[in-house]
């Protein structure tokens, strides 16, 4: 029988794993991390789309064969809430003996495929040594395609795709295929880039397959093990260092997509070496800025590591301390069908929540709030000329803002925060690609909150149109503020203006004639401390005014 159309069999679970030493274990843990970087690098240098070949949108992991997280690259801290529960997903769905080497599993849905968002499909390989299921390489690509939606709703978003084999024993489902580029708008691109995640898992099973022949399965298995219950040891020693106690934290998300500020609250409860965490929110909405638990998930185990011990391992066993509990139906824990494509602006002010918690608990730890925010940009059009005249694009771009200031040191200007870390696409790449002109691009002067150190700067582009288009934008902390700490003051808010003649909208869509231009501010982040004499004034300054746009 050919190899890739063997049936799975798990590999057999040894009685008692003689115990590895430290030095294989670490030895293995690094190899685990240089495959995912190495997968997460081809699929990048193999991508075709702006957002994932110079945004770097995309994430990669290796999971045991059970589904459970060994590793994940250092990308998107929000992409592990599409990873968690999609490999138990699709083994709940598909009978481990219909597994064989060479299939390949496709998904996105916020319901039925433990995703967090449409945009973001997740290819997942099964990973075969010596006839037997050993491990899955997962990747993950935001798909800048689903664009021109309504959001009141799941069904309004985009095309839902549960587990479903996209390659079967290593033949392509066509038909798959075809009914999925058939829902997309620019499916050119999505063909592209889903080849790049093709590619990279290949690079994923030939790495720890490699592995595997190196040290033998049974070794690397049982360091996967160890290193599971490594990150928990390290998680739980983090907390036991933390005082005891039960912070409570309160907020409120504004944004674009709401009409009124939604209260958002936090109590981080730590007894010994664990530490729960209780969410409250309002009803979901019919807006798209609801969460999923997977996403809530993601978003506080990555805050909760960054401030108990950011040198834990990336792993399930992180998780294994932490009890996370949200209410159904609500804001952070929505239930179907409620709309998700703009979870990430709710995520990022989860994180904040939490950072606000923990800085009654261990103040010299924790940065002022962040900008809070993932401030996004998108364009669509029809080309008007050249060998591409009359095709559908699509640009997305998320802006990065001002960093919280910290016991020591001011924040960091102009960067993604937290559950985002992508990158600003660099001006030539956006002018190549697009019928768009960047007239400024610059740091915001005054939106850095003022403190003994200060808030980073939020950052300004402006974009000019080359031909017809029309645009969407959304943002966050339009409203509120990021606060301060220790007595720092509030960074500055978010906002986007228009060209003169240009018909007003709300953010949710509007149009662009030749000529015409849309500036996008956003937030800054929040002091640390009383201001001093080297703090900058954020009211001498009015953002706003005095705005000129260089003839390009």
């Amino acid at each position: 029988m050919n190899e890739l159309a063997t049936p799975a069999r798990a590999v057999p679970a040894q009685a008692k794993p003689t115990p590895l030493d430290p030095i294989t274990v670490e030895v293995i843990g690094s190899a685990l991390a240089s495959i995912v970087d190495e997968t997460g690098e081809t699929l990048v240098r193999a991508s075709y789309s702006t957002n994932i070949k110079e945004r770097r949108d995309c994430s990669t992991a290796l999971f045991d064969r059970e589904g459970r997280t060994l590793c994940q690259a250092e990308h998107i801290p929000i992409h592990l809430g599409s990873f968690i529960e999609f490999v138990p997903r699709l083994l709940a769905q598909h009978a481990l003996a219909d597994i064989a080497p060479g299939d390949v599993f496709i998904g996105n849905d916020a319901y039925e495929g433990g995703g967090t968002h449409l945009p973001d499909i997740v290819l997942a390989e099964p990973i075969f040594v010596d006839g037997a299921l050993a491990a899955w390489t997962v990747n993950l690509a935001h798909h800048s395609d689903f664009a021109d939606r309504g959001h009141a709703h799941i069904y309004q978003e985009g095309l839902r795709i549960p587990p479903i084999r996209l390659y079967r024993a290593g033949t392509l489902n066509q038909d798959v295929q075809d009914l999925i580029l058939l829902n997309c708008q620019v499916p050119r691109e999505r063909l592209s880039d889903l080849r790049a995640q093709m590619a990279a898992n290949r690079v994923g099973v030939q790495r720890f397959q490699a592995l595997c022949a190196r040290y033998g399965v049974d070794v690397v298995l049982a360091a996967g093990e160890a290193l599971l219950d490594y990150a928990e040891r390290k998680m739980r020693a983090g907390i036991a260092a933390l005082p005891d106690g039960r912070y409570a934290f309160e907020d409120v998300f504004d944004g674009l997509e709401t009409t009124e500020p939604l209260p958002l609250k936090v109590t981080v409860t730590i007894a010994g070496e664990t530490m729960a965490l209780d969410f409250e929110s309002p009803d979901q909405v019919r807006s798209p800025i609801n969460m999923t638990m997977t996403a809530l998930q993601a978003t506080t185990y990555y805050m909760v590591k960054s401030v108990v011990d950011p040198t834990v391992l990336p792993n399930a066993g992180l998780a294994r301390p932490l009890t996370i509990r949200a209410r159904t139906g609500s804001v952070l824990n929505c239930a179907h069908p409620a709309a998700v494509d703009g979870r990430v602006q709710t995520c990022q002010r989860v994180a904040d929540l939490i950072l606000g918690a923990l800085a009654q608990a261990v103040p010299d730890r924790v940065m002022a709030c962040t900008n809070s925010a993932c401030t996004v940009a998108v364009f669509a059009g029809s080309r008007e000329s050249g060998p591409q005249q009359g095709k559908l694009w699509i640009y997305l771009e998320t802006i990065g803002g001002g960093g919280g200031a910290r016991a020591g040191a001011d924040g960091l200007d102009g960067i993604h925060v937290h559950t985002t870390n992508t990158s600003n696409l660099p001006v030539e790449a956006l002018e190549l690609e697009y019928p768009l002109i960047l007239a400024r691009y610059e740091l915001v002067d005054g939106s850095a909150g003022a403190g003994q150190y200060r808030g980073g700067m939020g950052l300004r582009r402006v974009y000019r149109a080359t031909e017809d288009c029309w645009v969407k934008v959304d943002t966050s902390r339009v409203k509120s503020r990021s606060w301060g700490l220790q007595g720092g003051q509030a960074g500055g808010g978010g906002y986007f203006r228009l060209s003169p003649d240009t018909p007003p909208f709300d953010g949710s869509r509007g149009f662009l004639k030749r000529g015409d231009w849309l500036e996008v501010v956003s937030p800054g982040g929040g002091g640390f401390g009383a201001p001093g004499e080297r703090s900058p004034d954020l009211d001498a300054q009015d953002v706003r005014d005095g705005i000129t746009f260089a003839d390009r």
